[in-house]
């Protein structure tokens, strides 16, 4: 195990009592660092995986050709990664990094990272992601070296969910010079519903309203792009999540190109192809402590209380953060409607079982997701540990 997580946990562990001085955590971490050490190592998983990464899974006959060729990574202005904190954005950021400095290029330079906040600004009460999840984004990008901007779309899913005879609302995004906000003008509409768990982003609106659009919107308007410019987009979806994703394809003009303006926009997804298994290779090779949220035993970092999430992830998001849940029970009430199309939330959670994890190491975890996110993002590669989460077979789009 890391030494940098086994510290953190310690001190993390003596704060969770009560206020201490320096002089306390040393005192207490001389006494207890050993019997602490022990426990935490044994409660951590066993590896299920021999680390050996596998080959690249192929396009299916029927997947959709590319429409815009990549151009070599240096002839683009920026390279924008959608960055949500999971593993697999992460991995697209360390991938092109690593390719830029292949080609003699400052990956601080010209890679920015985009975060899309989905409860809406900052000081918005988080309804669907991960507590953690800004700060562990804000932490990991500063131990990267890369800029980190975020946007949103004003009001967040609660204002779009909540829509009655109203607009969808503006979309504000960060850029080097300052917030800008644009947008709001639109056609009046009512939404009073969950999105639907389906691959089509007409009826899962979450993604589209709060990620897609939200992305298309910030180019479009960001005075950097605005004309005569060749911006790269990169996601990361993978053919082995799903028999939709399999049929991406990994090259595409995007919906911000501008040709009259100069503005060429392409969207790439740089590890469609890969397996999980290299993923994780990517993120050992480099040290990059996963989110949180793996090391609760989920397999995929989205929002804490994804429409897509089985009875067992229902049952562990109760047990971990029951206040949250009874949130999303009371808007499916006032909805009338349930997110799953036969059983609602309680249901659900009296239906599953929780894999939450236990002892010392399960709360150091819960404690970083859902109170304030303190660990490292990076430890020597050579003490880096497979999450509980790694390869555990969890709901996501289709």
């Amino acid at each position: 195990m890391s030494p940098e997580l086994v510290l953190c946990a310690a001190l993390d562990a003596q704060r969770a009592r009560l206020p201490v001085s320096e002089a306390e955590l040393a005192s207490f971490l001389r006494r207890h660092g050993p019997a602490l050490t022990r426990q935490l190592a044994e409660a951590l998983p066993r590896p299920r995986w021999s680390g050996v990464e596998e080959a690249e899974i192929p396009a299916p006959p029927d997947a959709r050709p590319d429409t815009a060729a990549l151009l070599p990574l240096g002839d683009y202005d920026r390279i924008l990664v959608g960055f949500s904190g999971g593993k697999d954005s992460v991995a697209c950021a360390l991938w092109i990094a690593d390719q830029l400095r292949a080609e003699g290029l400052d990956p601080a330079e010209r890679l920015e990272l985009w975060h899309h906040r989905v409860d809406g600004a900052p000081d918005e009460p988080p309804l669907l992601d991960w507590p953690c999840t800004e700060g562990y984004c804000v932490a990991l990008a500063a131990e990267l070296g890369l800029p980190l901007y975020q946007s949103w779309r004003e009001g967040g899913f609660l204002r779009e969910m909540g829509r009655d005879g109203t607009p969808t609302a503006p979309v504000t995004f960060e850029t080097p010079s300052g917030r800008r906000t644009v947008g709001g003008s639109g056609p009046a509409g009512t939404r009073r519903l969950f999105p639907q768990v389906s691959g089509d982003l007409s009826v899962r609106w979450c993604s589209a309203y709060l990620k897609i659009m939200v992305s298309a919107t910030a180019i479009t308007n960001d005075p950097r792009f605005a004309q005569d410019a060749r911006v790269l987009m990169v996601t990361g979806e993978r053919r082995q999540e799903s028999a939709g994703r399999a049929r991406y394809a990994q090259t595409e003009e995007h919906r911000a190109s501008a040709p009259s303006k100069g503005r060429v926009v392409h969207h790439h997804r740089p590890i469609l192809g890969w397996t999980e298994g290299r993923v994780w290779g990517l993120l050992r090779r480099h040290g990059v402590v996963p989110h949180p949220c793996y090391w609760l035993g989920f397999g995929r970092a989205s929002c804490e209380t994804c429409i897509f999430s089985q009875a067992s992830e229902w049952a562990t998001l109760h047990s971990l953060h029951p206040e949250r849940v009874a949130q999303l029970s009371a808007l499916e009430a006032w909805t009338g409607k349930t997110i799953h199309r036969a059983r609602s939330i309680p249901a659900q959670v009296a239906q599953g079982e929780s894999f939450a994890p236990a002892g010392p190491w399960g709360e150091f975890w819960r404690r970083q997701a859902l109170v304030r996110f303190t660990a490292p993002t990076r430890v020597r590669p050579e003490g880096w540990t497979l999450p509980p989460g790694a390869f555990h077979k969890t709901s996501g789009p289709t």
